[in-house]
């Protein structure tokens, strides 16, 4: 079983930067950013009114894809029963799974699984705005007991539905008829990669031949936006004529917090025999996967042992020296605290490697997507590797000595290989490495 390999047989993408691959690979080297006013909801008295919005995704069901007639009529009547972090999800895998050609027509239904993560869900406050005013008083207040007769037979009895996190990958196991391992994930900004692993350590192990690995999140919601503004340290405007589209600087010293996103992002991963059977076309090579967990005694995540323990276990699984590695894409969430933490981590276990290789992070392009960051980031660096070139770590214009960093320029070659890893605020991280493959490919 370890001798099974686990190849990229298909890509898909739901970002700030576009519906495609080929949209998403232009946005990057060109420098473009994804970041404008928020449109999706009224940013009214809150401090924030910019963010990285898949404007692209409109939720039609053209945004997910060439359907055949039947599965487009089963997402269409679907579409009520998703938030919107659901529907990106599907419209990625549905994009994933046609960019991987016939691969249903070769695969049984019981080989082929699914394995999804996302953040936390939240329910949109509009889904109670009927329901809350039915139970208030003459004098306005909010009356408890009338809740159960008067508000609840307002909500749309199916809403639940909408936000349940395991709800993306059974969406998408049904409508592909999908009947084997099948695993949700809510792991927060660690979700993709540890999907990921999960899928490739399903296909190595025997259970599957073929895998949906994804991963979807929104940071910009009424509800999560607020979450994070408590929470975290999120760019805000320090001038009237602030460009937003500046304020995502992984690394940089003048860097002042994350930029707010959402998106989502799905490979299609392979038995590398199976793969080469059906004649698919293979992307790169998932070699290893690690994953890591730690906390201070009273419970505040660390960040830098997690990404330590995974980037480590990545590392030492696919038996690489550090020094070979391509290039690095960089969580980059672009908090002082966060990026430093993060850069300490690459030098524990890369050494002076991790000052030397040119690192990315697509985060200074799109913003924090949540839990679909790191695969969207992963997406990425596998287009450089199929184009041996990388994208420019954008607005990095100040080095800063806590995070001793080679940023990546346009057109630098990304080389054979890549590291790509994410942690949580509470301290769980995961890791993955991927490699070129040789020869043509699809990006070739």
């Amino acid at each position: 079983m370890s001798e099974r390999r686990v190849v990229v047989t298909g890509l898909g993408v739901v970002c700030p930067l576009g519906l495609t691959t080929d949209e998403l690979w232009t946005a990057l080297v060109d420098g473009r950013s994804g970041v404008a006013a928020i449109e999706s909801f009224s940013s009214a008295g809150l401090p924030l009114h910019h963010a990285a919005e898949a404007r692209c995704f409109t939720g039609a069901i053209a945004d997910f894809g060439d359907l055949e007639a039947e599965r487009k009529k089963a997402i269409r009547k679907g579409l009520k029963v998703m938030c919107r972090e659901s529907q990106m999800a599907v419209a990625a895998a549905q994009r994933a799974l046609h960019d991987a050609g016939d691969a249903a027509a070769h695969h049984a239904p019981e080989r082929f699984g699914c394995v999804f993560g996302s953040d936390y869900m939240l329910t949109l406050p509009d889904d109670f705005t009927a329901a809350i005013p039915a139970c208030r008083t003459a004098d306005g207040s909010f009356d408890y007991d009338r809740w159960a007769s008067d508000g609840m037979p307002l909500l749309n009895p199916l809403w639940l539905l909408k936000y349940l996190p395991n709800m993306p990958g059974s969406h998408i196991a049904i409508f592909n008829d999908l009947r084997g391992p099948s695993n949700s994930l809510t792991v927060r900004e660690a979700s993709g990669h540890l999907a990921l692993g999960e899928a490739c350590a399903t296909i190595r192990r025997g259970m599957a031949d073929i895998m949906v690995a994804g991963a979807t999140g929104t940071r910009v919601h009424p509800m999560k936006t607020v979450h994070a503004l408590q929470s975290e340290q999120v760019a805000l405007p320090a001038s009237a004529d602030d460009d937003p589209t500046r304020w995502s600087r992984p690394f940089d010293e003048r860097r002042r917090g994350m930029v707010l996103g959402e998106g989502a992002a799905v490979l299609i991963v392979e038995e590398l025999t199976a793969a080469e059977r059906r004649g698919a076309r293979i992307y790169a090579e998932v070699v290893s996967y690690g994953a890591g967990s730690a906390v201070d005694r009273r419970g505040i995540g660390r960040r830098r042992r997690a990404l330590g323990q995974a980037i480590g276990a990545a590392v030492r699984s696919a038996g690489a020296a550090a020094d070979r590695l391509g290039h690095i894409h960089a969580q980059g969430v672009s908090t002082v605290v966060g990026d430093r933490e993060e850069a300490a981590a690459l030098g524990d276990v890369l050494g002076a490697a991790a000052a030397r290789l040119p690192t990315v992070a697509a985060k200074s392009h799109f913003g924090h997507l949540g839990a679909g960051s790191g695969l969207a980031e992963c997406v990425a660096s596998i287009l450089g590797l199929g184009r041996g070139e990388l994208f420019p770590l954008i607005n990095y214009e100040s080095a800063d000595e806590a995070c001793p960093i080679t940023a990546a320029r346009r057109g630098d070659p990304a080389g054979e290989s890549f590291v790509s890893a994410a942690a949580t605020p509470q301290g769980q991280a995961g890791a993955v490495m991927v490699k070129r493959w040789p020869g043509k490919t699809a990006a070739a």
